[in-house]
Formats: C-alpha cells, sequence, structure tokens
C-alpha cells in the first residue's frame, strides 16, 4: 500500500473559467487517482464524466439577504457537507482541490472537519466572497493575480496564474483556421466567455459595417443564448454559438473583443492577442472590472464599460486600432508579458507539496 496512487477530489463547477483551470490541473497530475465533484446539470456534467468519475451534490448560492429561502439553502449546504464527507470517507481521499464558487463552501468545510489538506484556487484579481471567506481554512490560495493578495491576507498565497486547456500550448501559431478567412486580411474576434454576451452581440452586428469597409473580416462566438445570433449576414461575416480551436483563433485575430472573465483574459495573454475588454457589469461585485484593469494598466488591453457603450464608440475604437498596427503589436507583447505559461505546472507542484508532506 505504500506505493498506493494519491486520491484527489477536485471540487469545480458551472462555467468554464471553474473548470478549465481545473481540467488542466488534472492533466499535470497523471499519478493521482482524480475524482470531481460537481453539481447536477452543470457543464461539469458535459466535460468532466469521459475523464474523471463525477460525484454530484445539491448546492446553491446565497443571492439575496437572510430570509426564508436563505433557511433552505442553508439546510442542503449542511446535507451538502455530511455528502462530501461521506464521499471523502469513502474514497479515502487525501486531499481536496476546489477553484471556488458554491460547491466550495461545502468540499472545504467538509475536507478540514476530516482533517484533509485543501488547495483554492482563485483566478480574479479580486477574490470572490467564498473565497475570501474561506482561504484561510484552506493549506495554500493559489492566486491567478499577484494584486488578489492584498484581499487575502490572512491566507497562505502563491500567485501560480490561471492554467489555460492543452491547446493554447501546443505551439500551433499561425496554423490554419477550418474558417473562410483570406491570409493577411486583419481578423477581430468576438466572444463572451462560455456563457456569451448578448449586449455585446448587438453592439458588434451594429458596428459591423464599417469594420467590413476597412477591409476586417469578423469571428463572432454569439454563444447558446442569443436569439438574433443569424441576423447579420455578410461574407467577412462568421457568427458560431462557440467554436473548439480557440487557440489558433485567438493567435490569427488581429484583435479581440471580449468580456473580462478570468478565462477568457488567461486565454488572450497566452496568445498574445490585443483586445477591447468589456466587462460583464453583472459580474458578483463587479470582478470582470477588476481583472480587466490589470490588463489596462499593463497596456495589453482598453476597457471599455457597457453603461458608457454605444454603437459608435466601439465601432471608433475598433477602427483606430486597426488603423495603428504597431499600437497593437505593443499591446500584444503587453498581454504575452502577463501570461504565465507553466501555470498548471507551478499548480501542480503547489498541490503535490501541500498533499505529500
Amino acid at each position: 500500500m505504500a506505493n498506493a496512487p494519491i486520491r484527489l477530489l477536485i471540487a469545480a463547477s458551472g462555467t468554464g473559467g471553474h473548470l478549465f483551470p481545473a481540467i488542466a490541473l488534472a492533466q499535470k497530475l497523471p499519478d493521482y487517482q482524480i475524482e470531481w465533484l460537481g453539481v447536477p446539470n452543470r457543464l461539469e456534467t458535459q466535460l468532466v464524466p469521459q475523464e474523471y468519475p463525477l460525484n454530484t451534490i445539491a448546492v446553491e448560492g446565497f443571492q439575496q439577504g437572510f430570509g426564508l429561502s436563505s433557511i433552505r439553502i442553508l439546510a442542503k449546504l449542511a446535507l451538502a457537507i455530511l455528502e462530501v464527507r461521506r464521499i471523502l470517507k469513502q474514497g479515502n481521499f487525501q486531499g481536496v482541490f476546489t477553484t471556488g464558487g458554491y460547491i466550495a463552501g461545502p468540499a472545504v468545510i467538509a475536507a478540514r472537519s476530516l482533517g484533509l489538506p485543501v488547495v483554492f484556487h482563485e483566478s480574479n484579481a479580486l477574490p470572490g466572497k467564498v473565497t475570501r471567506f474561506f482561504g484561510p481554512w484552506c493549506s495554500a490560495v493559489a492566486l491567478g493575480f499577484e494584486v488578489a493578495a492584498k484581499y487575502l491576507p490572512r491566507a497562505k498565497n502563491v500567485c501560480v496564474g490561471t492554467p489555460v486547456r492543452g491547446q493554447f500550448l501546443d505551439g500551433a501559431i499561425d496554423a490554419p483556421l477550418d474558417l473562410a478567412i483570406p491570409d493577411g486580411v486583419p481578423l477581430i474576434v468576438v466572444f463572451g466567455g462560455s456563457q456569451g454576451a448578448v449586449a455585446v452581440n448587438k453592439l458588434v452586428r451594429e458596428s459591423a459595417k464599417a469594420w467590413f469597409d476597412a477591409g476586417a473580416y469578423i469571428v463572432h462566438l454569439t454563444g447558446d443564448r442569443d436569439e438574433e445570433a443569424d441576423s447579420l449576414k455578410h461574407p467577412q461575416y462568421i457568427a458560431l454559438p462557440f467554436y473548439n480551436n480557440m487557440a489558433d483563433l485567438l493567435q490569427r485575430a488581429t484583435l479581440a473583443i471580449s468580456r473580462s472573465g478570468a478565462g477568457s483574459l488567461t486565454e488572450l495573454a497566452v496568445c498574445g492577442t490585443p483586445a477591447i475588454l468589456i466587462p460583464y457589469p453583472f459580474a458578483a461585485e463587479d470582478h470582470q472590472s477588476y481583472n480587466a484593469d490589470v490588463f489596462t494598466k499593463a497596456g495589453a488591453a482598453l476597457t471599455l464599460k457597457q453603461s458608457e457603450l454605444t454603437t459608435e464608440v466601439l465601432q471608433n475604437n475598433v477602427l483606430n486600432l486597426l488603423q495603428s498596427p504597431d499600437e497593437l503589436a505593443k499591446m500584444g507583447e503587453k498581454a504575452k508579458a502577463i501570461a504565465v505559461p507553466d501555470s498548471a505546472e507551478k499548480l501542480a507542484q503547489l498541490v503535490r507539496e501541500v498533499i505529500e508532506t
């Protein structure tokens, strides 16, 4: 039994921003026996089961002040903690890794109640409420941005960056895309993270004619919640709900227009893609604006507030950048300077240090 593999439970649920870093970490721990903790009917049920056993629990977050619904949520939380304790004990797990969100609460509490170590990864510049509350309970908090440490004064913080999917590290720069985009033309890539961005989609469609006239092509990843996704037809415009080969697409892009979720920013940085960032205004505690601020201060991106954004403002900012290739090149270089390409390795090393000592 001395050589039995270490068993790790990964608690990551919901969006790509929570799941992709956890999957990237798992791939760097091939000698570990890994199982997953998720929630029914979320993205993990599509991405995880073909690679790792998936355990699901019923849990939800507190969206508003304390009331009758909070009592129901607390009861669910208590049951979830008991269920995670059962999973940890029956599976003889030796540690827990989590990327936050409301699944982290029961995972951290259950693990610590059993004396098991926990590594928590926080990808945002402004740590979420769950991270700020549970961070001090954890053996280590791995940070995507150094600036996040000031919000976690009682936690054991280690800055490792945020891991990206393996496709971003394969070195396939300028690989041909399976999209009808001529060589040499300016390419604008628009995406809103794993959930899309309907408000941004509308502004882009309204602005697109001026960009077409400037010779640009647009690849617009609309997400699956935009009822008008097919409303614009033009030979220089490609609209898709999603696109799997994001690494090659962003490496080919002249400019990206994006939300500023931590996962999207990490991918932009690794690819060295200059960007116009439009933070999602309803993100918890406006954390996307904090993320965007890191890139804007570094000179890697331009940030535009959605509340102040008009078609004319977006149209002109994009045209100005398309007409300034030197500025775009500088932004791309500064984006690459933010990137931590070996983030997954650093995070895996931290997990090993915590769990194996």
